[in-house]
């Protein structure tokens, strides 16, 4: 409802526009009336309607004033003016206000009722916009943090980006101002862990680093990555990063291993990423749960090349049990490896973090199997031995993986199969019905699935198995009808349709099908 006010000097005129408008009928109430524009002014102040229809010549403050006065206060208050005739150019002062009705005296139902109708239609204009605006606003809200975490992940990995993209992307995220010079802290967890430890040690260094934060965090597979500003000294960064680590473990048990890249400028970043990596990659000589900066390892790196390989198409592929896509990203990595020329310690701890992740991605009860696997590796001498030892584990992970979904799209093909006979009287059987309303899964997938496992289209299949169940009715019944079978069978108040179908499936209709033992009524 819309809450109108009505102001005019003269108690005739009030009264008759009161009762003569059944204002309910237009999505309205008259909450109140006054004689003139102090009064109204102080109504509109106290109970904030959304129309006033106000007369333009009064004692005290005019229409005129009272329009200019609470528009002042509350732009979005709609005015419908009443004036004389002589007084109408007068009133057209107040179109600077934004009043567009205005209604000569004496004006009769049908004008006040058309000027009422066309106000309420642009306040429901601008309310459906209003709530348009909110709702988009919300989503964007929603969606933001996503678009900010995939933004850092491209930063640093794509090398299209520039410091153009990170200015047009700092605004649209409103991230305050050009932080100058930034640093990157790399999180590895260690381990064992779960999706939501991620998010924890996000989280818990957020939380720790506070202002030094500049609004951009991301995880990487097993990986959490934070920008910051340079604004803290060696010596403060390292003791809040032993803050996060201890923080960390005290609560989960699980060790942090942490890479602090040099100081840079933004357009720098992809460079200093890879620091990072290179400062993971130590770890195998420093341990789990170091921090390790670019100081640490630069008597090594001044002797070696840098390697760096993304082992997360790789997870996905064996997580998948995709084996001929895994063993590309596998010899790809061994190729890479060797023409970097590496010493052999060098080598085997790049092949050792490898088969770690590996190894973190077998099923849960196969985790004892393949621990001793990393001990092993070391006995390993050469490069191309390492690779055929890794290979084969990947393969083994793989097909398991493979197998477990497998089984699991079975027991899901399974269960549509045993909804559809229970459910195959019911017309609204179909695969969105089961996909949205019992298995909670997306039907394109789902439909995808059953082909897969059975060959046979889920329609094709509901109806063969709709015709197989009319064939068995007729032949076990004397006396079933075509219209019984089609109701019976999900084909509703449509015993045509149903004999098109049984024709198509049987070479025959229900009723030449039954006459050849014995007859079918129609």
């Amino acid at each position: 409802m819309f809450k109108i006010l009505l102001v005019d000097d003269e108690r005739i005129i009030l009264e008759g526009i009161s009762q003569l408008i059944n204002w309910s009928e237009y999505k309205a109430e008259l909450i109140g009336t006054a004689r003139n524009g102090l009064e109204a002014l102080a109504f509109i102040k106290q109970h904030k309607p959304d129309i006033v229809i106000s007369d333009i010549k009064m004692p005290g403050m005019d229409g005129l004033q009272l329009v200019e006065e609470a528009n002042r206060l509350f732009p979005e208050l709609a005015f419908i003016l009443l004036s004389g005739f002589d007084e109408f150019q007068y009133a057209r002062k107040a179109m600077q206000f934004g009043v567009k009705h205005y209604l000569l005296k004496p004006c009769n139902e049908s004008l006040i009722i058309d000027a009422l109708n066309e106000v309420i239609g642009d306040l429901q204009s601008r309310l459906k916009k209003e709530r348009f605006m909110q709702r988009m606003e919300q989503e964007l809200a929603k969606a933001l943090p996503y678009a900010k975490e995939q933004f850092l992940k491209e930063l640093v990995t794509n090398k299209t980006y520039g410091p153009r993209d990170w200015d047009e992307f700092r605004r649209l995220f409103h991230i305050p101002a050009e932080p100058g010079q930034i640093q990157l802290i790399l999180f590895q967890l260690e381990g064992s862990y779960d999706y939501e430890h991620l998010f924890a040690t996000k989280n818990i260094a957020e939380d720790v680093l506070g202002a030094a934060i500049v609004q951009l965090g991301t995880t990487i597979g097993s990986q959490v990555l934070l920008l910051v500003k340079a604004s803290l000294k060696q010596e403060q960064l390292l003791e809040k990063l032993h803050q996060i680590r201890y923080t960390f473990y005290d609560y989960y048990k699980l060790e942090l291993t942490i890479a602090v890249s040099d100081c840079a400028e933004i357009g720098s970043i992809r460079r200093i990423y890879h620091e990072t990596m290179e400062c993971i990659n130590y770890r195998f000589y420093l341990g789990e749960g170091a921090i390790i900066t670019k100081k640490d390892i630069a008597d090594v790196i001044s002797e070696s090349p840098s390697f760096y390989f993304d082992d997360e198409p790789l997870s996905i592929y064996i997580k998948s049990g995709d084996w001929l896509s895994a063993e590309r990203e596998l010899k790809l990595f061994f190729q890479e490896l060797a023409d970097c020329r590496l010493d052999a310690a060098m080598s085997k701890s790049y092949a050792l973090s490898l088969l770690v992740a590996i190894t973190r991605l077998c099923l849960q009860e196969h985790i004892s199997h393949y621990t001793p696997c990393i001990v092993k590796l070391d006995e390993l001498n050469s490069l191309r031995s390492i690779e055929q030892y890794i290979s084969l584990i990947a393969q083994e992970i793989t097909l398991a993986n493979l197998e477990a979904q497998q089984r699991k799209h079975s027991s899901i093909v399974a269960r549509v199969i045993q909804l559809v006979q229970q459910h195959l009287e019911q017309p609204s059987l179909s695969l969105n019905w089961i996909a949205s309303e019992h298995l909670y899964m997306n039907a394109d997938y789902l439909g995808k699935l059953f082909k897969k496992e059975t060959s046979e289209k889920f329609s094709n299949y509901v109806m063969r198995l709709r015709i197989e169940k009319a064939v068995e009715l007729i032949e076990s019944s004397t006396d079933v009808k075509v219209f019984e079978l089609a109701e019976q069978l999900g084909f509703g108040e449509n015993p045509q349709y149903f004999s098109q179908v049984f024709k198509k499936y049987t070479g025959q209709t229900p009723t030449e099908y039954r006459k050849t033992p014995g007859g079918i009524e129609g």
